[in-house]
């Protein structure tokens, strides 16, 4: 779930760019990935944190980790009853894990042959299928995508117990990997909302910027989040479950889940 505000005395940002998402207000905030088949437990133990950081919080191989795709097999899922339960809420858009920090993206990337359609039985493109839903429920389609943390690549960020962290080369990543799967979420899917980036860590004020022109490029009324780092997002995306107490002088959100995960945690029940 996501809410957001634009109270505060003056704006930083193109007000007219932001007009669609000053008046929704509200939307749906989907994790969705490879981390749903554990469920927050690993090889019988409850892993501590939210579901979605299982590989990181127990360092599981990459190796190891990626065989979860060989399981993935989600033929119950209907993009139509995901987009319907938004509208009928009264949320104005959707975003979703297109790929977590897990690498694995949870759409047909001709760059990595780890996503969904190429390495799972399931061989479907849900964000195809949720663009279409989300079209004809009059639903703005927006993509969550982890644009410095990615577990899988040697080249990401924060995998340190498989690759050197000295060793890496984010311009490597960056090239083969984020680049090339933002420009296919930005030319396959229609209109995108937003992009709703997360975690830059050490990414660099070149990287913020090459996103930052690369959505003005393919698609100028596509919003981005502060989360891409170096002051480069359309509007300030808060800590996660967190308001703040005074007024901004610029647009804000705050991300909220309604219990203690984003991903799917079987043993979360603490709504």
């Amino acid at each position: 779930m996501i809410i957001n505000d634009v109270k505060g005395e003056g704006k930083m940002y193109d007000v007219h760019k932001l007009d669609w998402w000053n008046e929704a207000k509200f939307g749906m905030f989907i994790h969705w990935g490879l981390y749903a088949i554990p469920a927050g437990r690993w090889k019988g133990k409850e892993v501590h944190g939210i579901g979605e950081w299982i590989m990181y919080r127990e360092q599981i191989p990459f190796k190891e980790y990626s065989q979860l795709a060989k399981e993935f097999n989600p033929v119950d899922f209907d993009a139509d009853a995901w987009a319907k339960l938004a509208y009928d809420a009264g949320m104005k858009y959707i975003v979703i894990t297109a790929k977590h920090h897990d690498g694995f993206a949870m759409f047909k990337s001709y760059c990595d042959p780890y996503n969904i359609v190429d390495a799972t039985p399931f061989k479907r493109d849900p964000m195809k299928e949720l663009a279409e839903a989300c079209k004809k429920y009059g639903l703005k389609l927006c993509f969550y995508y982890s644009q410095a943390q990615d577990w899988a690549h040697p080249h990401g960020l924060n995998n340190f117990w498989d690759y050197d962290e000295d060793k890496k080369d984010f311009s490597i990543y960056y090239k083969e990997k984020c680049e090339p799967q933002l420009r296919e979420l930005l030319t396959n899917y229609g209109p995108i909302g937003l992009i709703w980036c997360d975690t830059p860590m050490t990414m660099a004020y070149e990287y913020s910027k090459k996103i930052r022109d690369l959505i003005a490029e393919l698609q100028p009324n596509c919003l981005l989040n502060s989360r891409v780092g170096h002051n480069f997002g359309d509007y300030k995306s808060m800590g996660d479950n967190s308001i703040p107490s005074r007024s901004y002088n610029m647009p804000w959100e705050t991300p909220a889940t309604l219990n203690d995960t984003w991903g799917y945690k079987a043993g979360d029940r603490k709504w």
